[in-house]
C-alpha cells in the first residue's frame, strides 16, 4: 500500500529525538508523503526547515483558531508575505491549520470567525486548498465556505459530522480526513457515517502526535500509525484496505495537484 498522511504536526518537539528514524519508518510502512501543518506565525520558519530537508513532505501555514489569544493582528500580514514568497513552490500545498473552534468556550467566537475569513481569502487569492479544523462549528464554516468559494476546495481535517454536513462539504469541493477517531469502539456515530460516504471524498491522516488510535491508545500518534489506521477503517466501511489506501492516495494528489507516479 503506498499512503500519504495528509495532517501532521512533525515539527512539534515530540519528535525531536527521533524525527528522521521515524520518517525512514514510516516510508518503508508506505508512507510516501506528509503534509506539515503551521499553527501560529512563531513555528511557521520550523515547518519550512523540516520540509526543506525531505522532499517528500509538504507544508501548509496558517493560524489555528485554538491558539487565537496567541496571535497577533500582524500575523495575517506575514502569512501574506509568506504565502507570496512561496508561491509557485512544489513543496507549499496549503493554507491551513484554520477554522472555528467551538468546544473550548473561551475563545471569542466573532474574532474566529474574522480570522478564519481573512485566511480563506488568502487561499482564495492564492488558489490553494484549505485545511480546515472545525469543532463543534460546523453550521458557521459551511456557511463561511459558500460564502468565499474556494476554488481548490480542501480538507475537513479530523471530520466528525453528520451525512448531511458531510454532503455539503463535498458539494463545496473538500475531502473528509479521517484518522484515529473513528477507530475507537465509542465513535457509533462517526462510524454509521462512516460507511455511507463515497470513496472519492476521503483523505487519511493522522494528525501525529495527537489523535491516536484505538489500537495504540495513550501514545504518540506518528505517520508510522497510519497503515493500521488504514486497515481499521476499511473494515469499518466494509472494503479492502488496499482499495481505502489506492482512493485515500488518489484524492490526495487530486486535491493537492501532485503525481501519483512520483509516489
Amino acid at each position: 500500500m503506498e499512503l500519504i498522511d495528509t495532517h501532521t504536526h512533525l515539527d512539534f518537539a515530540e519528535f525531536d529525538a527521533d524525527r528522521e528514524a521515524l520518517l525512514s519508518d514510516s516510508r518503508a510502512r508506505g508512507v510516501k508523503r506528509m503534509v506539515v501543518l503551521g499553527v501560529y506565525e512563531a513555528n511557521w520558519q520550523r515547518v519550512w526547515d523540516l520540509v526543506q530537508s525531505d522532499a517528500q513532505l509538504y507544508a501548509a501555514f496558517g493560524l489555528h483558531p485554538v491558539y487565537l489569544d496567541d496571535h497577533q493582528p500582524a500575523d495575517l500580514k506575514v502569512l501574506g508575505d509568506w504565502l507570496t514568497r512561496l508561491a509557485g513552490h512544489p513543496q507549499l500545498c496549503a493554507v491551513g491549520e484554520i477554522g472555528l473552534d467551538y468546544f473550548l468556550e473561551h475563545l471569542d467566537r466573532p474574532r474566529q470567525q474574522a480570522l478564519f475569513e481573512a485566511q480563506l481569502q488568502l487561499a482564495v487569492d492564492f488558489q490553494l486548498p484549505a485545511l480546515l479544523h472545525v469543532r463543534r462549528s460546523h453550521a458557521a464554516v459551511i456557511a463561511t465556505l459558500k460564502r468565499f468559494k474556494p476554488q481548490r476546495g480542501g480538507i475537513i481535517h479530523a471530520f466528525a459530522g453528520s451525512r448531511e454536513e458531510a454532503r455539503e462539504y463535498l458539494k463545496l469541493g473538500f475531502k473528509l480526513g479521517l484518522g484515529g477517531a473513528a477507530t475507537w469502539p465509542q465513535a457509533l456515530r462517526l462510524r454509521k457515517v462512516l460507511a455511507d460516504l463515497p470513496l472519492e471524498s476521503l483523505v487519511l491522516e493522522t494528525d501525529s502526535p495527537d489523535m491516536a488510535p484505538a489500537m495504540f491508545p495513550n501514545q504518540r500518534n506518528s505517520p508510522q500509525h497510519l497503515p493500521a489506521i488504514c486497515a481499521a477503517l476499511a473494515e469499518i466501511i466494509g472494503i479492502a484496505p488496499e482499495q481505502l489506501a489506492s482512493a485515500s492516495t488518489r484524492n490526495a494528489c487530486e486535491l493537492f495537484g501532485w503525481s501519483s507516479g512520483d509516489l
